[in-house]
């Protein structure tokens, strides 16, 4: 057997519908008719992306120094700088500035829940 690689990618969140509105409204992302009642899933590709209740047991208040801390999560865009600009105007903490490098102009956001998720605009 061999795993071929990443096929479905989910964040825990506090509150469901915060948390799709921000991936919605922020970044532009648009839901998926498909998905469970406790998660929302986005129309994402290759790789469909969702947020979703905590799982029983998971406590994110408890997640030190932020949830997700050791994981690397990038997501695409095709305007990172302007992502950047709007995330910041709309007071988004920003944890890395736009820099250039191998994949293009990228930056670092915090979102709602504590993830940081990094942005970056070369395919």
């Amino acid at each position: 057997m061999t795993v071929t690689g990443p096929d479905f990618l989910a964040l825990q969140v506090r509150d469901l519908e915060r948390a799709a509105a921000f991936y919605e409204g922020r970044l532009g992302l648009r839901r998926s008719p498909a998905g469970p009642p406790h998660a929302v899933v986005f129309d994402t590709s290759p790789v469909p992306f969702a947020v979703r209740e905590p799982l029983p047991g998971v406590d994110l208040d408890d997640a030190t120094p932020r949830p997700g801390f050791g994981v690397a999560l990038w997501l695409h865009a095709d305007d990172a700088q302007g992502l950047h600009d709007e995330l910041a105007a709309a007071g988004t903490p920003i944890l890395t500035a736009p820099a250039d490098g191998p994949f293009g102009r990228t930056f670092t956001f915090c979102d709602p829940d504590g993830y940081a998720v990094t942005v970056h605009d070369r395919a």
